[in-house]
This record gives C-alpha cells, sequence and structure tokens, in this order.
C-alpha cells in the first residue's frame, strides 16, 4: 500500500529496500543518499567474470553465469554513473567487447554461450549471431563520451554508423540504442544530422506516444508485450539528449507526467515489457525505478 504523504522519493527507497539486489541498493543510495561509488563498483564485481564481461544474470531476462554482450553493457552503464568508466576496468572490458565480436567488429545481441542456460523465450540464441545495433550503439556511444579509445572502437563505431544512416524502418529499443550511440559520437556534426533524420522517423511510424491519455489507441509494435510503448522520456532520458528535440515543450511535460503518474502503490515503476517469470520480474523494477527518477529529477522534476 502507498504511504500517505510520502514522497515519490521515500516511497521508492521503501521499496528498494524491500526487493532490490545489493547493486541497485547501492545504486539507490549513491544517486539519491549521498553513497558512495566504491560501494556501486563492489556489487558490480560479483557479476564480473574471468574474461573481462559480465554475466550472472545481470540483465535479468538472459540468466546463467556466462558473459554476455548485453550484460557488459548494463555493466558500463552502472560504471558511467558513477564516474567509473574509465582505467584498466575498461581495458579488460574492450579486450572481451573484441573477444565475442562479429566479423563486422560489432556486437552481437546474445553470444552462443548463453545456450543451455535459461532466457527470456523472446532471446534468441543462434551459433552465428548476427551484428546487433540494438547491443553495439550503447556501449559504442559510452565509451566514446567517456573518452575512452581503444581498437575495438574503430570498426565498432563505423558499424553503427552505418546502421543508423541506414535505418528505413525500426522499431523502439532499436531507436534508444541509435540516441546512445548519437549522444556519444566524437562526430557532433553528423550526430545532429542523424538525430534529426531519425527523429522524423520516430513521428512518421509512430514510435512514440505523444499524448499519453490516448495511448490504449497507439499502435504496439510487432513483437512487443500489451502496452509496450515508447514516449518522449524513454528516448530522450536527459535533457541534454539529441532526442530532446524531437518533441515539443508540451508533449515532454505531458510525457514526464506520465512518468511520474506511473508510480505504482508500491513505490516502484512498472515493468513494460514482457513478463515471462517471477524472479526477472523482481529483479528488474528496482533498475527501471532508479532510471525514472534520475529522469524526473534531470528534468528538474520534484521527486522529494
Amino acid at each position: 500500500m502507498a504511504r500517505t504523504g510520502a514522497s515519490s522519493l521515500s516511497r521508492a527507497e521503501h521499496f528498494v529496500w524491500l526487493t532490490a539486489r545489493v547493486l541497485e541498493q547501492r545504486r539507490f543510495a549513491h544517486h539519491f543518499l549521498g553513497g558512495g561509488a566504491d560501494a556501486v563498483e563492489a556489487a558490480l564485481a560479483a557479476y564480473l567474470n574471468e574474461d573481462g564481461g559480465y554475466g550472472h544474470a545481470l540483465e535479468p531476462d538472459l540468466r546463467g553465469p556466462v558473459s554476455q554482450p548485453l550484460h557488459t553493457a548494463h555493466a558500463l552503464r552502472v560504471l558511467d554513473s558513477v564516474g567509473r568508466c574509465g582505467g584498466q576496468r575498461t581495458e579488460r572490458v574492450c579486450r572481451y567487447l573484441t573477444e565475442v565480436s562479429t566479423v563486422d567488429g560489432a556486437l552481437p545481441a546474445v553470444h552462443p554461450s548463453l545456450r543451455g542456460y535459461p532466457h527470456a523465450p523472446f532471446v534468441l540464441v543462434t551459433d552465428s549471431p548476427p551484428s546487433d545495433l540494438l547491443a553495439t550503439g550503447p556501449v559504442v556511444g559510452l565509451l566514446h563520451r567517456n573518452d575512452v579509445w581503444h581498437a575495438w572502437l574503430f570498426r565498432a563505431t563505423d558499424f553503427c554508423w552505418s546502421a543508423v544512416e541506414s535505418l528505413e524502418k525500426s522499431h523502439p529499443y532499436e531507436v534508444e540504442a541509435a540516441v546512445a550511440f548519437l549522444d556519444g559520437a566524437p562526430d557532433r556534426a553528423r550526430a545532429e544530422a542523424a538525430a534529426d533524420r531519425l527523429g522524423r522517423l520516430v513521428r512518421e511510424q509512430r514510435l512514440a506516444v505523444l499524448d499519453p491519455e490516448r495511448r490504449t489507441d497507439h499502435p504496439v509494435p510487432d513483437g512487443y508485450a500489451p502496452g509496450e510503448l515508447h514516449h518522449p522520456h524513454d528516448y530522450a532520458k536527459r535533457p541534454g539528449s539529441l532526442a530532446r528535440g524531437w518533441f515539443t515543450d508540451e508533449e515532454m511535460e505531458r510525457s514526464l507526467d506520465f512518468l511520474a503518474s506511473e508510480q505504482q502503490e508500491d513505490g516502484g515503476w512498472p515493468l513494460r515489457r514482457r513478463q515471462w517469470a517471477p524472479g526477472t520480474a523482481l529483479e528488474a523494477r528496482p533498475a527501471v525505478t532508479i532510471e525514472a527518477l534520475l529522469t524526473l529529477r534531470a528534468y528538474g522534476r520534484d521527486i522529494g
């Protein structure tokens, strides 16, 4: 039950202490309670494997101990959020990325080593997976934004430019990955031009809900769960994102109002994507909650 009179932040804090893994507890403490980055990095280290990648269901939809590109991308986002995305830890991660890359020099969404371990039914495990912008774009953008230079980045960056600039028909998660790349790409003029084209594509293909009050009338992308829709704040998670220019002030305010309203009675934010196992949904919601609070705070919303 919701606690009467409690702020969004205090309600979320109760939810995190009640349900979250140690990593999300320490992330919450770092972002909102003055906790240190060392504690976050120590919790993240539990997911690190000897090959330099991350596993152990860090990304809850992929189970088992083996390193995976999506787990490793998740780890890099955590390190970036606490200002620790550099040095030997990043060098080790880049060696892992090199080892699991495709012939294009980019990342597959899922490495074949996942075979035999539980995973979401919508995750496809193949022996020769293709390069994937969904996996590669956020990693490349994040490393560039942190001024990381490694040989792996050259071909991976070329792949991302080619993939983003050739997009004709897309889906929301792929667009999110493209934005993550463009927000960190060193060639800012090229990134701005690509983002402008991508923003027009998002509006033409109705990949963003511009009026949350009419979201039940909005088409759900193929393969997505009922209600698994994207809003402006999902693309422009921070005001400085290139995706912010895709939406009017009124559209963004409506989107943020909707995001704030989504906080549940238990204090957490809901998981929109398909839920295939009770434990995975429980593990994912605290991270979703932290991201919702960070987005609201970034736009100057009062969270308490």
